[in-house]
């Protein structure tokens, strides 16, 4: 699996959310802001205490609130779906929030443009 603060080399590729020039310009990873900082930050080492964990996904979230790519990385773990660490400024727990939240909403919506059945 590729992190955006490891190499690039045989990686899939998330299209750009935000246009064409990051396309020809190369993948969204190479502007990750993560990339050039402690990738520590970004995954809770084993055993680590909860005010350890909060504080350092804290830190994690300010980098990337810096960063010019984070729409992109938040869709790459929500599409993938990260299990763990900080992507995009959202913990894993929140990432199911939201893809919990994506799924109920996409089911009222598939109810919602259903056929009404005919009545009797």
């Amino acid at each position: 699996m590729l992190l955006p603060h490891q190499p690039l080399q045989d990686a899939a590729v998330v299209p750009s959310q935000r246009g064409h020039a990051r396309d020809e310009a190369g993948p969204w990873h190479s502007e990750a802001v993560c990339r050039r900082d402690e990738a520590g930050l970004f995954f809770a080492p084993s055993k680590e205490p909860t005010a350890a964990r909060l504080a350092r996904e804290e830190a994690a979230k300010r980098v990337c609130a810096r960063c010019p790519v984070m729409v992109e990385c938040r869709e790459h773990a929500l599409l993938q779906p990260e299990p763990y660490g900080v992507w995009g400024g959202l913990t894993a727990a929140e990432r199911r929030v939201v893809l919990t939240r994506r799924r109920r909403r996409e089911n009222e919506l598939q109810r919602a443009a259903a056929p009404m059945p005919a009545a009797g």
